[in-house]
């Protein structure tokens, strides 16, 4: 090979060379912002413990149907790595995280005994340490606790995405009248507007795809 013949060579390798490591900045960019965004987003799962399905001291009305959602949700951000967080509200019994939502060694669990789980907890500082600025929240009951952990999060700026199906509460009474589930449940979510983005666990899947 005579010395223009490599001179050629040298040249077209240096341009091969330069769109590779063009193709790599891009591609780390990529994958950076990708990080980026999944640390920014946190699956907040509030009090779906054992006390509350069949059996349990304070049973709700279908429990298990918001349980299997909140599950598909869990699943989903741990296929893609994103933080989740477990709440539990101490009790004496039933207080075991169900295992349709049992968390991982290396997921955070904040252990609670008021009804706002922000309340006597780390879960701001969590949040704060870790970037977090949305929050996707399920969780058991509807009017208490998750309607709490609503309304305290979005008073602390965080923009909060309410999956509807992945609750659940139970018949309240009021004076002498008997308030239905379904009703206590969507009558809380209708308050809830102003404050969360309220939708249900198929469209939020779909969305994230």
């Amino acid at each position: 090979m005579n010395i223009f013949n490599l001179q050629f060579h040298l040249v077209i390798l240096k341009k091969k060379m330069k769109k590779l490591f063009l193709l790599l900045t891009i591609l780390s960019t990529l994958m950076m912002n990708a990080q980026t965004n999944n640390s920014k987003t946190a699956l907040l799962i509030i009090d779906i413990q054992d006390f509350y399905f069949p059996g349990g001291k304070a049973e709700l009305v279908s429990p298990e149907f918001a349980s299997k959602n909140a599950k598909l949700l869990l699943d989903d951000f741990r296929k893609k790595n994103q933080t989740v967080i477990h709440v539990r509200h101490n009790s004496k019994s039933g207080a075991k995280i169900h295992k349709d939502v049992s968390p991982l060694d290396n997921e955070k669990v904040i252990s609670k005994d008021e009804v706002n789980c922000f309340k006597g907890t780390d879960l701001l500082e969590y949040l704060q340490n870790n970037k977090i600025d949305t929050l996707v929240i399920t969780g058991m009951q509807t009017q208490m606790c998750v309607e709490a952990a609503v309304r305290a999060g979005h008073d602390y700026d965080f923009k909060i995405i309410l999956i509807h199906d992945a609750c659940a509460t139970k018949d309240l009474k009021f004076l002498d009248k008997t308030v239905k589930a379904e009703d206590v449940h969507n009558a809380t979510l209708s308050t809830l507007k102003s404050y969360a983005k309220i939708i249900d666990t198929k469209t939020f899947l779909s969305k994230k795809k």
